[in-house]
């Protein structure tokens, strides 16, 4: 097991039984963070994390500039999604008019302490796509837990430029107002992926994922997974409200040129 000097280790397990069944149980470590669970939430859905370490600044995490990241979120998540209504209309119907299924693609994702909700996406590949994956992880081009082909057989037409644009992550803004998501923060983990990490990593979840963030920015589906957990955790260590825009401002002109975006 790979151990990082100075970075808090958080001793839990995943395990799932069903197919959307999830259970992760965490041994009580302190953490300088809100207590962000829902006490009428089921403990099958949620990773519990009591509170104080030096992982999270907690001048940041839980002073006035939480409260801020979460007002800029929901107020620009809503400004957003009026502005992008048309493109959002365009996007749905040449997905339906393309392929049959869902327009919008749901998934099981982990957030902040390990509280599980469902994901939103435009859906970029066939309806089948899920059941096909076995057959292909022999092709994964990725890293650790995670699964990534380039040239992905399943993705379609209209995926592929959704994707190459990021555009597939639109609905994710909605994700963003129902309090799941950050407009930046590590990206949601799968469940399945959390439940392959080594302890180091799973500090990632302690703090809202985002639908960009510093991994992002700094290279995407060209790193290592390693590499992008060390991106989150250096993230969440130094985290500010104007890292958070520079993060945003940097997004901008990766999904011009569509940087490490596959």
């Amino acid at each position: 097991m790979t151990m990082r000097p100075g970075v808090p280790q958080l001793p839990f397990t995943t395990t799932t039984a069903g197919a959307n069944a999830v259970k992760v149980d965490i041994h009580p470590v302190t953490y300088a963070t809100p207590a962000a669970l829902d006490t009428g939430a089921s403990p099958s859905t949620v990773l519990s994390v009591s509170a104080s370490t030096t992982l999270v600044p907690s001048g940041a995490w839980t002073g006035w500039q939480s409260v801020v990241k979460r007002t800029i979120d929901l107020v620009g998540a809503v400004l957003i999604l009026i502005l992008i209504s048309p493109l959002l209309v365009a996007i749905a119907a040449a997905i339906w008019i393309e392929s049959p299924g869902p327009i919008i693609f749901r998934q099981p994702r982990m957030g902040r302490n390990g509280r599980v909700f469902t994901f939103f996406k435009f859906r970029s590949m066939t309806s089948d796509a899920e059941s096909r994956r076995g057959e292909l992880l022999r092709h994964n081009e990725s890293t650790g837990p995670l699964f990534k082909i380039r040239e992905d057989p399943r993705v379609t037409r209209v995926g592929r430029v959704l994707r190459r644009f990021s555009l597939d992550e639109l609905p994710q803004l909605f994700n963003v107002i129902r309090g799941e998501m950050s407009l930046v923060g590590p990206r949601p983990p799968l469940p399945s992926e959390v439940a392959h990490y080594e302890l180091w990593q799973k500090d990632r979840l302690l703090v809202p994922g985002g639908i960009t963030g510093l991994w992002q920015v700094s290279g995407r589906s060209d790193l290592t997974f390693e590499q992008m957990v060390e991106l989150d955790l250096t993230y969440i260590k130094t985290w500010s409200l104007w890292s958070d825009l520079t993060i945003l401002v940097r997004t901008v002109t990766c999904v011009i040129f569509a940087r490490g975006a596959y």
